[in-house]
Parts: structure tokens; sequence; C-alpha cells
């Protein structure tokens, strides 16, 4: 079959309520040249669920002799969970549980880091009027809210700016510069953006106003114009650590600044920042989340106290997990919805009573973010019937009813739910902004890279970013998306790859190896979670549960135990479970009602063949 690309396009029109001119939606998918174009114009209809049978495990080689001599001091489990993740000497495993600070990553080792100590004490001296420009993301928050804390027990004249979504957009924004410009400002420091705001920096320079940015995104061709400019993956730069998050290059400038001791107060911000914006918690990462989570556990701001009571957890049982998927979108519900100013008042205030308001009002947001998410989620799905989904390599699909605030996540629910590389849009009058989520296989800011001259501004990771095109180039955009995801992706296995650390019966699953597994935190991305597979186990009973009857809620059994598993998203087995089934699954202690159990926290179901 030939692979060349051929767009296929469905497209509409749509009026806002304000009766403006139609504005023009879009689903676009790179397709198969054998399909014919106009055999799949107009149509809409229901993308089903991949099949688990469409998913791949992929389970290690056991651990070679020399690497089990090695570390034949750990349990057995452990040794191979260890030696999958690269750590096959005992030095190495040594140092990998114990998670000592790595050398070599001062502050100082950061390039230009010099000039921008020398100018913020300069500004101190001169008592500047400072403003930290953050992002409306958890971790933009928190690194602002981190250096203007920091940077106000210097005694700095300082004040927090955190762009708004729906009017700024993304990163540094020439109308908030002139309206600060305006307030008096003459020093700006950027936090999890600016590295690519080359017209924006020029502009402040223009405007006489210092500019010093710390970014974490990777930079373009050119840099911009600034007093200095802190980012590890900036060419010349020679710091180890080149996967900091937003919020851990603000804090390398913090304690720059300050004694050590004293910047370490600020670790909790740290680890909810860098957990929320999915960097690999591995090196550096691993030893700043895993001190940070620790001052979570004994939390001294109010606010954060407050936040972890409307997420139902328990401050001294918090681990990296709970910071992914309980507090970190609640700081990102705020400004996913409306201003993030709620989630940044949150870390400030030091008022218990408006924590507690701020906090529930982060918890209702946050319910009405997912109600939203998965109507828009649904929307998309609509528009691609399931031949279409199985013959693409890129998902694209814009409207100027989606909420520009989640896009973001319906993108990344697309990916996950059908491995392809997802860009979801807001159309306004004359632009569209997107964000794109991508699979190991294919780099999307690379990708839009290449488009760079039809495009307003970008910028991201591998495997996400965002953009803002006008509206008259987006058909071209897409094209030239669709085409390089087609040369890209053409011949390669599609299908998501689940791991799973080793096989194991369900009778080797007991309270002390829950025990080795909580050495392996803080857990996440490039560091995750231990996962098993188990093979041929009976389904003692099974029923849905949740919101809509979506998870599936189990009694499994291998004839000599008996264990209670969770699948979140997978109540539609139900109907078709067999009564033997394959699990992979991760194994963790569930407290409910006070009372703390053993389960399964099922990710996979297959028939046993």
């Amino acid at each position: 079959m030939s692979r060349q690309p051929v767009d296929v396009r469905i497209e509409g029109t749509k009026r806002f309520a304000s009766g403006t001119q139609p504005i023009p939606y879009y689903a676009i998918l790179c397709m198969h040249s054998s399909l014919s174009k106009s055999r799949f114009r107009n149509t809409a209809g229901t993308i089903l669920h991949m099949t688990s049978q469409d998913k791949r495990w992929v389970i290690p080689n056991k651990l070679p002799p020399e690497a089990a001599t090695a570390l034949h001091g750990y349990p057995p489990v452990l040794r191979q969970i260890l030696y999958n993740r690269g750590y096959s000497t005992a030095e190495s495993a040594r140092s990998f549980l114990e998670i000592k600070p790595p050398s070599g990553t001062e502050p100082s080792k950061l390039l230009s880091m010099r000039d921008a100590v020398d100018r913020v004490r300069f500004a101190l001296r001169q008592n500047e009027q400072v403003v930290v420009y953050g992002d409306y993301d958890a971790d933009g928050v928190c690194a602002t809210a981190l250096l203007v804390l920091g940077l106000a027990k210097l005694g700095a004249n300082i004040h927090g700016y955190i762009p708004n979504r729906f009017d700024d957009g993304y990163g540094l924004n020439i109308d908030a510069i002139k309206k600060l410009h305006a307030d008096g400002t003459e020093l700006i420091i950027t936090v999890d953006c600016g590295i690519r705001s080359l017209a924006e920096a020029e502009f402040a320079q223009q405007l006489g106003i210092g500019l010093i940015i710390t970014d974490h995104h990777r930079p373009g061709n050119e840099l911009p114009q600034a007093d200095a400019i802190i980012n590890p993956k900036q060419v010349g730069d020679d710091y180890p650590e080149k996967n900091l998050a937003g919020v851990g290059v603000a804090y390398k400038l913090l304690s720059a600044l300050l004694d050590s001791d004293d910047a370490t107060d600020f670790l909790d911000l740290v680890a909810i920042g860098t957990v929320a914006d999915l960097v690999p918690l591995t090196g550096e990462n691993r030893w700043l989340v895993s001190e940070g989570i620790k001052r979570i556990r004994q939390p001294q701001r109010q606010g954060l106290q407050a936040l972890i009571g409307v997420s139902g957890l328990h401050a001294h049982e918090i681990q990296a997990s709970h910071i992914g998927f309980s507090l970190g979108p609640r700081l990102n519900a705020a400004g996913r919805l409306e201003t993030a100013l709620d989630a940044y008042d949150l870390l400030l205030t030091p008022d218990i009573a408006r924590a507690a308001t701020l906090a529930q009002q982060l918890e209702i947001q946050n319910r009405k973010r997912q109600q939203i998410t998965r109507e828009i989620q649904e929307n998309a799905e609509d528009r691609f019937s399931e031949k279409q989904l199985e013959e693409s390599f890129l998902l694209f699909v814009a409207d100027p009813d989606y909420n520009p605030g989640v896009v973001g996540l319906v993108a990344s629910r697309l990916t996950d739910k059908y491995y392809r590389p997802s860009i979801v849009g807001h159309v306004e009058d004359d632009f569209t902004r997107a964000s794109c989520r991508s699979i190991p296989e294919f780099h999307i800011t690379d990708a839009l890279d290449e488009c760079a001259d039809i495009l307003v501004r970008h910028g991201g990771h591998a495997a996400a970013a965002g953009f803002t095109v006008r509206n008259e180039h987006l058909p071209e955009l897409i094209s030239r998306l669709s085409t390089t995801a087609a040369q890209k992706l053409a011949g390669e296995d599609l299908h998501p790859k689940l791991s799973a650390d080793l096989e194991l019966p369900l009778e080797e699953l007991d309270s002390d190896l829950i025990e080795y597994l909580g050495w392996l935190e803080p857990t996440g991305y490039a560091n995750p979670r231990v996962q098993f597979a188990s093979r041929n186990v009976k389904v003692v009973n099974s029923r849905q549960v949740g919101r809509d009857r979506a998870h599936l809620k189990l009694l499994v059994s291998d004839g000599k135990v008996v264990y209670d598993a969770i699948a979140f998203r997978q109540g539609d087995w139900h109907q078709k479970l067999p009564g033997n089934i394959d699990l992979l699954y991760i194994f963790e202690e569930n407290e409910y009602l006070g009372e703390k159990r053993l389960q399964l926290n099922i990710q996979d179901i297959k028939a046993t063949l």
C-alpha cells in the first residue's frame, strides 16, 4: 500500500453567540493515499476505544547473572526492578535508593547565573520595582510564588504577574509589558517562559525595562535580548541536569541569592511544580522532589494545607502520585477556566480563612474542568469514524467553542487513547491557538520548528507543545504537519506499549513487597511506578462503579490468594469479561474509610489465551 499522505478535511462553520462572522472548524487527518478523499468528507461517527488486545505488553528479560550477583543484597523482585531502570551495580543502586543530591549542580554552574545575580542585587540596592512574570500552569504558578516569596525575604520591592490565558496568551506579552511599564516596573524576571519571546524582549529593552529570563523550554535558533538568560538547554550551558522544570530553574536563581538553608524552605513548591509539569523524575529532579515531599508532609503554608484538605488527602502520606493526580490538577484548574490568580494567591496567603476559601474555589473549578474536558473529548471523537482513526497518522480538531484552557488535556487524552500525535485548538476570529501531544516516535516540537515560517509563536518539548497560527495559514500548517507525520510514522508499529517490570504470580504479592516499592519513590515520568503482569487470573466477581459506571471493580484470584482490584476508565470490560484474564497492574495500598487494604490498580486487561 502506498504511504503518501493525503489531507482529509471535515469542515463547517459555527457562529459565536455574539453573532460575529462564521468561523471554520476543522477536523483533519493524514491518511494513506489509497483512501478516497471524498469517501470521508463530512463523515461523523463514534471512534471506538482501542481494544486491549491492540496494546503491546513489554516485559524485560530477566537480569543477567552478573547483575544478580552485583545486586545480591536486595530482594529478588527489587533486583529486577533496579536492573530495569538501569541500576545494575551495587554502587549505582545504592545511589539511586538513597537519593543524594547530585554533584556539580551548584547554581553557579548555570550559564549567565552570575549576570542574573548581579542584576537582581542591583535592583535590591536601588529599590527597583521588580515583577516576576510567570505562567498560568502549576509549574509557572509555583515558580512565581517561589521567587516572589524568596525575593521578599531579601527586602525586594517585588510583585508577581500571572498572565491570563484568555487575554494574554502564553509567555511574555507586549500589552502586559506596557501595563507593567506604566505601573513603574524596572525589572522583569520571567519564570517558565520567555525563551522564545524575541519581539517582546526587544520591546522591554526599548522601554528601558531590565529583563532576566529563566525558562526550561527548548530555545529557538535565536535568543531574546536580555540582561541574563538562565536555561540549562541553551547552547553553551554545561549544567548537568537539562530537564529541570520551570520552578526548578527559578529555584536555582533563588539558591544563588539566598543561603542554601533558606532556599530549601521553598522545596515544597519545587516538588509540586516539577511533578505537575511531567519532567523526568531522575537525577537532580528526583532529589528536589524527594526533599520537597518531606516538607509537604509537614506543610507550613496555609494554602498548601487547605489544598491537601479539599483533595481528601492526609499530608503525612503524600507521594508524588498525589501531586500528579490531585494537587497539581487543582492548581492548574484555575488557569484553565478563568485566571490562575486564585492558585497563586493560595500559595502566598498566610490567612487560614482565605486559604480555605481559595482551596474550595479550586476544587469547584477542577470539577468543572473535568466535565468540560469530557464534553470536548466526546465532541472531538464524534467527528471521526473508526476507520479514519485506524488509518491516520495525525489527529487534528479545532473549534471556536472549545475552551482553550483544556485543549491540551483533550489532546493528551486522544493521544493516550489512540496512540497518535493529537492537536486540539481553539479558533478565534483571526488566530487559532492549539495544544499538541505526541508519542515517542514523533517529536512534535521539531515538527513545529519546520513550520516556523507560518507560525505566530510556538514552543514545547518532544511530547507536548503549543502554537498560535493565523487562520489563513491553518490549512497549510496542518497539511505540512500531516506530511511530516506520515514520513516519520510510516512503517512504525503504532500501538501503545505498556511496560511491566516482571511477571509475578499473585501469591508473591505481600506487604513486604509494598515496602520495597516505597524505596523507589518519588516515582513519575521516566521513573514510573512499578507495574507487574500476572497471567491466567480467575475473575471471582466484577461490577461497574463510579460516575457513569466508568470504572471496573474486581475480585481476582490465582487459586491461592484473592485480591481486590480497580480498573479506572475500563468499565466497558464488565459486559465482556471472560472467566480468566491476564492483568497488568500497579500493586498498592489503598485506604478507604480508615481501613488500609492491598489492591491491584489495573492498567490493562487481556483475555487469557
